[in-house]
């Protein structure tokens, strides 16, 4: 799954949290709040359900079974119907910068792997062959993708996993809550002494979960950022990194370094973020505003802008 950067920052708080940690979505979890931490940990356990619905690679998973059906249709879950219909919504807004049918091409570039490399352009070419959003048929829990399509949710999928752990801790009486999965950060109420969360905001050329160039204030919220230094590789002199550009089947190169959408819904910024990142400045800005989110943008040449009336706090 494609993971999500940016950390929540270290604030002193009077009432001790407990803390809980795991390994899900290839990156590592942490639920805090004031409370037992059997609850935490029945929240945190939630995750091995999600990752067996979500993943690609589970045998049996919606997203396995949907990349396996050679163009028949198959039943989902409401969580991956949801899942699938905001990718898609967001995908046709932002005319494709958002495309969760890049499967083949993510694989072909596998920044991860020992002895990354840069694609031919034929190859390139060939694995963005069956990434057509518009031949993907969702109609309620049903979906149908082309025989030669695979889709790929790791780009988003935390995003909506965020958001039902919120969920499942409310519903256990927790009122204050910090959740960060791999940098998809949820607050949920107020810090344990009444005042707003401090979410760092990891600096692109800083040494993660210590360095930020930014914090954010944040209560009830989603807070989820997409950089270049997640994952990746140098090779010449050049950064390859994960976020694909689905127009030119390259990773992006226009600038941004990295993108913070701020709202209510984590599944939502987790993919704003992404198709952001693709669009631009700009563009990106205003596709966050149409959504009713705020956003940062830091750039290459290190200048900030973010949405005007955001709680935030640059860092020298």
């Amino acid at each position: 799954m494609q993971d999500k950067e940016g950390t929540a920052s270290g604030t002193r708080i009077a009432v001790e949290l407990n803390s809980v940690k795991g390994f899900f979505f290839d990156t590592i979890n942490t639920l805090s709040a004031p409370v037992d931490k059997r609850i935490l940990q029945d929240a945190l356990d939630q995750c091995a359900f999600y990752n067996d619905l979500l993943s690609k690679t589970v045998p049996g998973s919606d997203v396995h079974r949907i990349n396996n059906a050679a163009g028949k249709p198959v039943q989902i879950s409401a969580h991956t119907a949801r899942i699938i219909e905001v990718a898609l919504d967001i995908g046709r807004q932002s005319k494709g910068a958002l495309n969760i049918a890049l499967e083949p091409l993510i694989r072909l570039w596998d920044v991860r792997a020992q002895n990354p490399r840069v694609p031919k352009e034929s190859e390139i070419q060939e694995a963005m062959r069956g990434s057509d959003l518009s031949l993907i048929e969702l109609d309620g829990q049903t979906i149908r993708v082309p025989e030669d399509m695979s889709v790929d949710l790791g780009g988003i999928a935390k995003g909506y996993i965020a958001d039902r752990i919120a969920d499942y801790l409310r519903s256990r009486g927790v009122n204050s809550a910090l959740l960060n999965l791999g940098g998809n950060v949820v607050t949920v109420g107020k810090r344990p002494d009444g005042q707003l969360w401090s979410i760092g905001l990891q600096s692109p050329e800083g040494l993660s979960g210590v360095e930020y160039f930014a914090v954010v204030s944040s209560s009830d919220n989603s807070v989820v950022t997409s950089g270049v230094y997640e994952r990746g590789f140098d090779l010449d002199g050049v950064r390859y990194h994960h976020i694909l550009d689905p127009r030119s089947g390259y990773p992006v190169s226009n600038g941004v370094v990295s993108v913070t959408a701020i709202g209510s819904e984590s599944l939502m910024a987790d993919a704003l973020t992404t198709a952001m990142f693709v669009l631009g400045k700009n563009a990106g800005e205003q596709l966050a505003a149409r959504y009713g989110y705020q956003c940062v943008f830091r750039m290459a040449d290190g200048s900030i802008s973010y949405t005007d009336g955001l709680s935030i706090k640059l860092l020298a």
